[in-house]
């Protein structure tokens, strides 16, 4: 029997390490893309990932989509560990989750007019009759806020925000469990940006899809997440449900990058953070918290010691210091 309220999908110290060659004579450096990331996400619910860039965003949403096998840990998705799972199982999980990409302009094919775009992965996965293939791709079209006679036409007679709702529409049609959208709306206007986020909450609250919402945008963040996971040179310093995290975030990078989010509360304005230098590399990364030759709390057992992730205040924090940040 199938635990209704077990998670869709669960992370345990999920890793993704690259062999990176250095030149001749030079050994082989290991860049730790991921590095012990863990988390759950329940059916219906929206998980944001935020963070700069390199912090590891992209090579979580390659693991989850299983376009890369993870290098270890654990990756359950339905009940079904994707690390150790074989391939027919992973071709099964595949139908069950799938992606939205950031840029609607390269990520549509402009040889196919959109209802074969559509109605190929149903023709692949789905035992339905042309004619009820036809009728699914004109119920999505609806669904994502275009009409049937649309489904004729080539991507380049759209707009960007039409464009991303075809993409929308494409990853929705085999009615997947997961989701994986990264930085769906980065490219576009930000009034198309407010009518895509609201498209995504619809179409989440009709099928219960559960999404992974990446993003650098924490307002963006704000205004769709239930909970967020802030990750930093391949691990999470910070896991918090969204209210808790806005309202009072512990970690000291998180603080930085709420502090970076334009805002039209005037106490938000005034709560001006700047953190110093550059992210370091994923060559070389420092000893200890990756984060201390940074942070403005850094004592030397961050220099020293890894900090692991623990609960805080109803926050899981990375930090040495996060009992007295939360106080």
């Amino acid at each position: 029997m199938v635990d209704a309220t077990a998670p869709l999908l669960a992370a345990h110290e999920l890793t993704r390490h690259y062999s990176v060659r250095r030149g001749l004579f030079q050994p082989a450096a290991v860049i730790k893309a991921l590095n012990g990331v863990s988390f759950t996400v329940q059916a219906g619910q929206t998980l944001a990932v935020v963070g700069e860039s390199g912090c590891g965003k992209s090579t979580l949403a390659r693991a989850l989509t299983l376009i890369e096998k993870p290098s270890s840990g654990s990756l359950r998705l339905g009940g079904i560990d994707v690390v150790t799972a074989g391939p027919p199982a992973v071709r099964q999980l595949r139908k069950t989750v799938q992606m939205v990409f950031q840029n609607p302009y390269a990520s549509l094919n402009p040889r196919k007019r959109v209802e074969q775009m559509l109605e190929e992965p149903l023709q692949l996965n789905t035992p339905l009759s042309a004619a009820e293939r036809r009728e699914r791709v004109a119920d999505m079209l609806r669904q994502v806020g275009l009409n049937p006679e649309h489904a004729r036409r080539y991507p380049h007679m759209f707009s960007g925000g039409q464009r991303q709702r075809i993409a929308i529409a494409r990853a929705m049609i085999l009615q997947p469990q997961l989701l994986v959208a990264d930085e769906p709306t980065s490219a576009l206007d930000v009034s198309i940006q407010a009518q895509i986020l609201n498209l995504f909450m619809d179409l989440q609250e009709s099928s219960r899809v559960a999404c992974v919402f990446i993003s650098h945008n924490l307002s963006v963040v704000e205004h769709i997440a239930q909970r967020v996971m802030v990750m930093y040179l391949g691990r999470v310093v910070e896991f918090a449900p969204k209210a808790a995290l806005f309202t009072r975030a512990v970690h000291p990078y998180t603080r930085a990058l709420l502090s970076a989010t334009p805002s039209i509360d005037p106490a938000r304005r005034a709560q001006k953070l700047r953190i110093q230098g550059e992210p370091p590399s994923p060559l070389d990364p420092p000893p200890g918290c990756s984060f201390h030759k940074r942070c403005p709390h850094a004592t030397d057992r961050c220099a020293i010691e890894v900090p692991s992730l623990r609960p805080i205040a109803g926050h899981e924090v990375a930090c040495h210091h996060a009992e007295a940040l939360a106080g």
